[in-house]
């Protein structure tokens, strides 16, 4: 889509939306109801799309059957253009979702589950968002209520109540109950304009609407996931560079409690460890040291091609001994020219590359390639350094990352007194702005539009010259056998398992001896380089 407007962060406030009613809908779209053993509620959300203002020729229904056994054929109060489908692979709601929105022919997918009974203008509320944005993700709004008054009541009645308007009065007297946690994080971020990088956490697929294209280009529903499923597609639409619109407008009545509000405790639980693997955004969800997740926090990007293997090893090392564990490292070279033909092992044209290869081959944090792969990569953060003669100490990479996430900043880069860079990206910000960059336009600009950046001073932060920063080895163990009653608890340079770190082992520290005096004379170096 050209001629985008652009969102800052998820300040959706700045997009001129058409009033209901003042616009002319063109888009084809595919609503997904996934249902599972839904006979006393389905007749009833598809009778109030049936009364829908949105276009009917515009507007198909996909009802996704995922029981055991068939359901029983579509009610007869329906859409025109309601087919229903069975669950093509697996089980549950988001093999559910998947194989909807597969079959679906519309432009835009819109979610709606099979306990929803939705307002006239629902459809219409949430579509013409889409027509501004081709990376938005819209919500719609819901109360819950008890759907017992709805029991006996012909599904054509309640077609005629929500084309009059007068849906609500089956509901008169009851009380009311909102998304308790949804509502509590809309009140703290303004209806989410103020939840910058965060707002896709209130993503959830009851209502909501997106681009099928865009849908696609996230992954689709994660199908191993029996619970958690949409915030697990949250996270990635957001890394795709989504805006998420929670409209007001977009009513519609809950039949019944969730799933989770019956058993919330229990459902917490069992989503802890599938959405911790999934979302390094759910920090408090990780653990701090010794643990690697499918999806990584920060990924760290060197190209190690002319560098020598002794600052590619010591820049590495520094990476992986830094404060933030749950990173990668992606290491670009010629990997694919390391062959077994026969050299001169010491005059081997590619001796530096083979020696990395050989050094990190088997580490699992780190990432043998020749290219980076088309998009944002594999983590929510990506630090990419320009040179191999400049190591982290160990609470650099913190620091910088640190200071991204609470600004919500876009892009972070530490320049180094040699014009070297540590560029710390937010894929979330970088992925909106090639969506909506024109063409020539530079990149970090428009980085600096939608989310904000700034530059610091890399030694201040904790850049050091690669060879200047130590990460500690392990302790030898030979020597003749000792007497196990005179053992030290410790051993010199070896930390107690589960305590804390000794300060002589603290990684990586810079053989000077402190971060300070080195800065000063960088500074010094730098002022001499510029006036010379």
């Amino acid at each position: 889509m050209t001629g985008q407007a652009r969102v800052r962060r998820n300040d959706w406030g700045s997009l001129a939306v058409p009033a209901l009613g003042s616009w002319t809908p063109t888009r084809p779209v595919s609503v997904v109801i996934p249902t599972y053993r839904a006979e006393r509620t389905l007749p009833f959300v598809l009778a109030g799309l049936a009364a829908q203002t949105y276009p009917a020729h515009l507007l198909e229904v996909v009802v996704v059957d995922d029981a055991p056994e068939p359901s029983a054929p579509l009610p007869e109060v329906r859409p025109e253009r309601t087919r229903m489908v069975r669950t093509a692979h697996g089980w549950g709601r988001a093999a559910a979702c998947h194989t909807g929105a597969m079959a679906a022919e519309g432009e835009v997918l819109h979610w709606l589950d099979s306990d929803m009974l939705v307002e006239a203008d629902h459809v219409a509320a949430q579509l013409r968002w889409h027509d501004l944005l081709d990376h938005a993700v819209v919500l719609g709004h819901k109360w819950f209520v008890d759907p017992a008054p709805l029991d006996g009541v012909d599904p054509a009645a309640v077609r005629d109540a929500v084309a009059a308007g007068s849906v609500a009065d089956y509901f008169a007297g009851q009380e009311r109950e909102g998304h308790a946690w949804v509502e509590e994080l809309y009140a703290r971020t303004a209806d989410l304009r103020e939840a910058g990088p965060r707002a896709h956490r209130a993503h959830v697929g009851a209502t909501a609407s997106l681009f099928r294209a865009l849908y696609l280009e996230a992954g689709g529903m994660d199908v191993d996931l029996k619970l958690g499923e949409d915030s697990a597609l949250g996270y990635r639409l957001a890394e795709c560079g989504a805006v998420f619109v929670p409209d007001r407008e977009a009513r519609s009545w809950h039949l019944g409690p969730t799933h989770v509000m019956r058993r919330q405790a229990e459902v917490n639980d069992y989503n802890f460890p599938f959405l911790a693997d999934r979302i390094p955004d759910g920090r408090v969800k990780r653990a701090t040291v010794g643990r690697q997740y499918a999806v990584p926090y920060v990924e760290v990007v060197l190209d190690s091609a002319g560098e020598s293997h002794a600052d590619v090893v010591a820049v590495v090392d520094a990476v992986l001994a830094s404060s933030v564990p749950d990173l990668v490292v992606t290491l670009l070279g010629p990997w694919s020219a390391l062959t077994d033909e026969r050299v001169a092992v010491l005059d081997d044209p590619h001796l530096d590359a083979r020696l990395v290869h050989a050094s990190y081959v088997s580490e699992p944090r780190v990432r043998l390639r020749e290219s980076l792969e088309d998009g944002g990569g594999p983590a929510m953060l990506r630090l990419t350094l320009s040179s191999a003669a400049w190591a982290p100490e160990r609470q650099a990479v913190n620091r910088m990352v640190r200071e991204l996430e609470w600004t919500h900043h876009g892009l972070r880069t530490a320049l180094q007194p040699d014009g070297a860079t540590a560029r710390l990206e937010r894929t979330a910000a970088v992925q909106r702005a090639r969506r909506v960059a024109g063409p020539g336009e530079d990149l970090d600009d428009v980085v600096d539009a939608l989310f904000g950046t700034w530059w610091v001073d890399g030694p201040e932060v904790g850049f050091a010259p690669a060879r200047d920063v130590v990460v500690p080895r392990l302790p030898g163990r030979s020597g003749p056998a000792r007497d196990p009653a005179t053992l030290p608890e410790t051993e010199g340079g070896d930390p107690p398992v589960a305590g804390p770190r000794p300060a002589a082992a603290s990684a990586p520290t810079p053989r000077d001896g402190g971060s300070a005096p080195r800065r000063l004379l960088g500074r010094l170096r730098a002022l001499v380089r510029t006036h010379a």
